[in-house]
């Protein structure tokens, strides 16, 4: 595949941003897997944001390797926010029984943002909450 099509890693203050605009094949999927541990080694990201808003279908091997994407990146002690996903992708992936365990969810890219920013302190609490 050229490198022309390789999705692209962003980097914003102390995190990288990875949105996937493209559909996603098994190649592209494990390139990127690489890709993104190779860039948060390169820039000792504290964060992630794996944007899916623009994959219409997700099967067994794609949600396996955002998985495994969240988990590599954690052990590296990387933060991992999931935005952008589809109602129908969610359910897929509940569906397989698949669990995304230390990964965050986020509505969309502003919102994954946020919640990166925001200090730790703050992410614990919710509106209304003692």
């Amino acid at each position: 595949m050229p490198d022309a099509m390789r999705i692209p890693i962003i980097k914003l203050y102390d995190s990288l941003i990875v949105s996937v605009q493209v559909s996603l094949s098994d190649r592209l999927v494990a390139e990127l897997r690489d890709d993104i541990t190779d860039a948060i080694g390169r820039t000792h990201a504290r964060g992630l944001i794996i944007d899916i808003s623009g994959i219409d279908l997700v099967d067994s091997y794609i949600s396996r390797a955002i998985h495994d994407i969240a988990f590599i990146a954690g052990l590296m002690g990387v933060r991992t926010v999931i935005s952008g996903m589809a109602p129908m992708i969610a359910m897929t992936i509940v569906e397989m029984g698949i669990e995304l365990k230390g990964v965050e969810a986020a509505l969309n890219l502003e919102a994954a943002v946020e919640m990166l920013a925001a200090p730790s302190s703050l992410r614990r609490l919710r509106p209304g909450a003692q």
